[in-house]
């Protein structure tokens, strides 16, 4: 399809968000082998020149700006508009912002001719000979306007100072099309649906998450209000190179193969919810361009431009990056951390002490200093859960199998560097493959089964993992919900149905043959152990993952010298020598034992669910292991203490015999722990305070919880060996100022500074530059004041407090007196209103549980009043509940925010559903 020559049209009214002085024609000569010699095109765009010039300053660079299909230069007008805006002038000066409408797109020139990929990376190099633009220039580009710009990028090297992309792709070999991009191409459809009739314009406006405004709608419809304008949207869609023999296969291919030496600063953010451009593509173009920062915005669909703010953290990128790197006499950095590949050196400030770091010592360590020790390392429980019912592994043997493993991995082709995502329970397996990955320098994905399934598919896509290895269950969830890396199956398939089994779950190998064949290949070798290259200390190592119970769980990236200090943190703290005997109640500290040279066993539980430990399998494992140390969640000692009438005179025994309880992961009652103290009489029970950033951060033992008596929170304790606290103090309006404060009783943000602290998150580069935003410290978005002795008190989430008419008011204190009548399981307070003028409301679980929600009967919605009164913190109104919405990892954690958004319909007199 060619389509009628048509002029550029005439300009129509302003649209939403579009200055009208922004707006431009200009008449370009063409160099395009599609047009003939003396040919000009007139080119429609948007410009912000002209408010560049009213700053009095001269711009520090050119964003070129190059939409896709079926949208037009319209696209970028947050950019256009935040380029000149106060903090972009204060991180460095105005940047000047040129949108294009290719041609045949937009308000540009109907041509009349089928330009191809090859003729558009020629236009947007016309344009810009006509414009005149000078370095540095930072290219940027969206959905098909992605590969035109890095195409531009590629033959302007000499101008090029960064790229910026959303949700595109260069669509390598190898790669089938999107459906809904086949489904376009086809002949019954193609026509129809991209040119006579807008359903490929409303199919993709369609697409934005939460949907457009109807002014909207109609601004990125306007330019297409005829067939006669669409012709360029069907051809886009024609020029789509699906296969090698396709006219334009031999420039993208130039384009995809040039991106990869261009060694410029690259931003992507990206959409994961995009049917077109998912997360594949992504993970591609990392491939090519591995020193970008990414910034995946969870929910977001093909249009973020329109989903999310990207203007905003794109000039604070651009000011550390190219700004940094191209205008050294600008201090653009003073006040901010640099970002992703410099987010390393970032992170490294937040995770400096004032004390030396101890020398780095290898995760491995432990493991080869034992490997002719045949005492037992690691414990498996097996079904039925009786001390006798174990799987035990020595020393000798994990180590052993350790190197088998990698060896048999490095065969199969996994490369040091490589994401490896593990979704296999707690246990032997899972300890084998987490050493094995670290012994060749994989990066380990470990995204637990306590996320639940949405929030498990969430988190590996992300972290886009090569290779995923899983039991059945997982193999098969990995299979339906198209979960990235190729599949290894956890343990051999049963002869009879071997290839069966292995066809369905898409599995291309197992765990026991990658293990045999690495032990072939090592006695072949003659080697006594597998010795790769060692390991860089400040490579990543692994990927963990936040509860979710703030938001969707997010990536939290440890390279293997702050995994080992982690491991040297517990050790200093708690006295974890080599010969401990660890019950690892909470999956994740399962991976630590062998590093800290503890024996170790996960007792029979659904890792999924914490409060299915019972005292009984709690103490089958102690017996197992004469276990020395118990480590387990809050959720899990609650059923520890209710099903404590269980016990055998033997179980009661094991506990007793324990020397030291840890629990973490959400406050524990003082009344709960001395009910465990009663079940382990002779160990210390301590509750580190911590996150998936870093734990422990503080600690404090029975005694010291006891000591502190109440107050304003819950009393953490001082901070652990190497680790450092200070309080961001919170404004009456609820910002936090960047100011960190030890002096006591100042209530603020929670800041941590030690050597354990995360390397930086994971594809979430906003987040990231956040949480370090306050130079040397990492932001924890808990909120809390230490006192005269340099005890932390914990009073919420940020995001938890409640900003009244009387000022900001934190939540812990009025929930933990309220949660001492009798008649209450759990309490949470939370704010119902606008900010500033916000109701406190407590919404209650009672004892026996309500049978359905709504206002508290009289006499307890009293008792509660005079409760959180006496805290400081008057209630508007009080609310009963069933069961509270809780986190699936810890089920401890109250999401308060979801508690608000249901009372507030509750009492509003809507209809509230569940929370």
């Amino acid at each position: 399809m060619v389509g009628a020559t048509l002029p550029a049209t005439e300009l129509p009214d302003p649209w939403p968000g579009v200055k009208a002085h922004w707006r431009r024609m200009l008449s370009v000569p063409s160099t395009a082998a599609v047009d003939a010699p003396g040919t000009r095109r007139q080119w429609h765009l948007l410009d912000n020149a002209d408010d560049v010039a009213a700053t009095g300053m001269e711009p520090v660079g050119t964003l070129y700006c190059v939409h896709g299909n079926p949208t037009w230069s319209y696209l970028w007008r947050t950019l256009l508009a935040e380029a000149t805006s106060p903090a972009t002038l204060a991180a460095g000066g105005p940047w000047r912002v040129i949108a294009v409408d290719q041609l045949d797109m937009g308000f540009s020139e109907r041509t009349g001719t089928f330009r191809r990929l090859e003729d558009r990376i020629t236009d947007l190099g016309d344009l810009g000979d006509a414009l005149e633009l000078s370095g540095p220039v930072v290219s940027v580009g969206h959905d098909w306007g992605g590969i035109i710009s890095l195409g531009w990028a590629v033959r302007h090297r000499e101008l090029l100072a960064g790229v910026v992309l959303t949700n595109t792709a260069v669509h390598p070999a190898g790669f089938s099309l999107p459906p809904a991009l086949k489904l376009a191409l086809h002949p019954a459809v193609h026509s129809w649906g991209t040119t006579a009739t807008p359903a490929f314009l409303s199919v993709t406006h369609s697409l934005a998450q939460p949907g457009l405004g109807d002014d909207v709608r109609a601004a990125f419809m306007a330019p297409y209000a005829s067939a006669a304008r669409r012709a360029g949207v069907g051809n886009f869609v024609a020029d789509i190179p699906a296969t090698e023999s396709h006219p334009s296969w031999a420039a993208l291919d130039a384009v995809s193969t040039g991106i990869c030496a261009l060694d410029v600063p690259a931003l992507m953010f990206w959409g994961p919810k995009d049917p077109v451009f998912s997360d594949r593509y992504l993970r591609d173009l990392l491939t090519r361009m591995p020193q970008a920062d990414v910034h995946r915005f969870e929910g977001a669909s093909h249009l973020v431009q329109e989903d999310r703010d990207i203007a905003v953290p794109t000039f604070a990128w651009l000011a550390r990056n190219v700004l940094a790197r191209n205008v050294p006499a600008r201090n653009v950095l003073a006040q901010s951390a640099p970002a992703d590949q410099a987010a390393r050196a970032s992170t490294g400030s937040a995770s400096s002490n004032t004390e030396a770091a101890a020398p780095y010592v290898s995760m491995l360590a432990e493991l080869d200093a034992r490997r002719a020790d045949t005492s037992v390392a690691v414990v498996d429980m097996l079904p039925g859960g009786t001390a006798d019912a174990t799987w035990k592994l020595s020393w000798a043997q994990l180590a052993r199998d350790v190197d088998d493993l990698a060896a048999g991995l490095r065969d199969f082709g996994v490369q040091p560097g490589d994401r490896v995502s593990l979704l296999v329970p707690p246990g032997i397996n899972l300890t084998t493959l987490i050493y094995a990955c670290l012994r060749l320098g994989a990066v380990i994905v470990v995204a637990d089964a306590g996320l639940g399934t949405r929030g498990l598919g969430r988190a590996i896509k992300g972290a886009g993992p090569s290779y995923l290895i899983g039991i059945d269950k997982a193999l098969a969830g990995a299979r339906l919900y198209n979960w990235p890396g190729i599949k290894i199956a956890a343990e051999d398939f049963p002869q009879t149905t071997a290839n069966t089994r292995k066809k369905l779950l898409n599995a291309a190998a197992t765990v026991p043959q990658l293990m045999a064949n690495g032990r072939v290949m090592r006695l072949a070798d003659t080697l006594p152990a597998f010795t790769p290259p060692d390991a860089d200390a400040d490579a990543d190592a692994a990927v963990l993952f936040t509860s979710g119970s703030t938001g969707p769980a997010k990536g939290v990236v440890y390279t293997h010298r702050r995994l080992a200090a982690m491991r040297d943190t517990l050790k200093a703290t708690y006295s974890l020598e080599a010969g401990t005997a660890l019950v690892a109640g909470f999956a994740p500290f399962a991976l630590l034992g062998p590093a800290l040279g503890a024996t170790t066993v996960t007792p029979g539980m659904d890792v999924t669910a914490p409060s299915t430990l019972t005292a009984q399998a709690l103490a089958n494992a102690a017996l197992a292991i004469d276990a020395t140390v118990v480590f387990a969640s809050p959720a899990a000692l609650v059923n520890v203490v209710a099903t404590a009438a269980e016990l055998s005179p033997a179980q009661h025994q094991a506990l007793a015999d324990v020397g030291l309880v840890l629990s973490a992961g959400a406050p524990l009652a003082e009344q709960l722990l001395h009910k465990v103290q009663e079940l382990a009489p002779n160990a210390a029970l301590h509750t580190p305070y911590g996150m998936t950033e870093a734990l422990p951060v503080t600690d404090i033992d029975l005694a010291g919880i006891s000591a502190a008596g109440a107050g304003n929170g819950v009393c953490v304790g001082t901070p652990v060996s190497g680790a450092t606290v200070a309080i961001a103090p919170i404004e009456s309006d609820g910002a936090v100022r960047p100011v960190p404060t030890t002096e006591a009783g100042v209530s603020g943000e929670i800041l941590v500074r030690a050597p354990h602290v995360k390397e930086r998150y994971d594809r979430l580069w906003i987040t990231e530059q956040h949480s370090t935003s306050i130079p040397g410290w990492h932001r924890s978005g808990d909120i809390g004041h230490l006192d005269a002795d340099g005890r932390l008190w914990v009073e919420g989430r940020l995001e938890h407090i409640l900003c009244t008419a009387e000022g900001v008011r934190t939540p812990v204190a009025a929930e933990q007196s309220i949660e001492l009548l009798g008649a209450v399981a759990r309490a949470a307070v939370v704010g119902v209103g606008p900010a500033g003028t916000q109701a406190a409301v407590a919404i209650v679980q009672t004892v026996p549980p309500v049978k359905r929600a709504g206002l508290a009967p009289a006499s307890l919605a009293a008792d509660v009043r005079t409760a959180a009164k006496d805290a400081g913190l008057p209630l508007a109104a009080v609310v009963v509940i069933d069961a509270m919405p809780v986190d699936v990892r810890h089920n401890s954690k109250i999401d308060r925010a979801k508690l608000s958004r249901w009372a507030s319909r509750l009492l509003s007199g809507g209809k509230p559903g569940r929370p």
